[in-house]
């Protein structure tokens, strides 16, 4: 049995550069431009370009071995689902988190029948490899009808007030952001760091380990 293709192939970078360089990108919400200027300090001169085009063709693997990682989360799941607009068009972000405000999962969606609320728990399900002890959401019909055909056996709190845990959570991300920037900035990673003359080679809701 042949082993399957090495998906680094071809590149010009080891993969331990290509991993770092996506790591960085997607854990510290930095620009392709903050990542080109972090691997030119330490002597890895590529474009933000190729940093996009790794981002896109390894972004997924690698979140998926973090995901495999991770502790398994609680067994309360706290469910909600916000309104957005996307190029005009209103959709909802239906989200989950536990009860510590580990961000189970995530997923926009242009209804909230309970077609679409099955969708979610059976994405979270998929993803997770459990059921949970308790979940909590509001009082939007469709989370009953999904919970009775997908979890019959596990206990449903509704209520308008017991899902306030995502209001905390958007001041905590808020304020996380806010301090991860003023961070960047004061280390030199930001708009003054991005008027430094930059050579162009063409070719490569909390902190997570890198996984090369």
């Amino acid at each position: 049995m042949q082993p399957p293709p090495d998906p680094h192939y071809r590149h010009r970078f080891p993969a331990e550069i290509i991993s770092h360089a996506v790591w960085l990108y997607h854990v510290f919400s930095l620009s392709l431009r903050d990542v080109e200027l972090l691997l030119a300090q330490r002597g890895v001169v590529v474009s933000y370009e190729t940093v996009r085009r790794w981002c896109r063709k390894f972004g997924q693997s690698f979140a998926d071995r973090l995901r495999r990682r991770r502790p398994r989360p609680g067994d309360k799941w706290h469910m909600d689902e916000v309104f957005i607009r996307l190029q005009g068009v209103q959709h909802y972000l239906w989200r989950a988190v536990d009860q510590d405000g580990v961000v189970l999962d995530i997923l926009v969606q242009e209804r909230r029948d309970a077609k679409a609320a099955k969708r979610f728990f059976r994405r979270l399900l998929k993803g997770l490899h459990y059921a949970p002890r308790v979940i909590v959401t509001d009082k939007l019909r469709s989370y009953g009808v999904a919970k009775r055909h997908l979890l019959p056996g596990v206990e449903h709190r509704q209520s308008r007030y017991l899902t306030d845990i995502f209001d905390k959570l958007f001041f905590v991300w808020c304020y996380c952001d806010w301090a991860r920037v003023t961070a960047w900035r004061r280390a030199g990673v930001g708009m003054r760091a991005r008027r430094a003359p930059m050579t162009d080679v063409s070719c490569l809701r909390r902190p997570c380990a890198d996984p090369a």
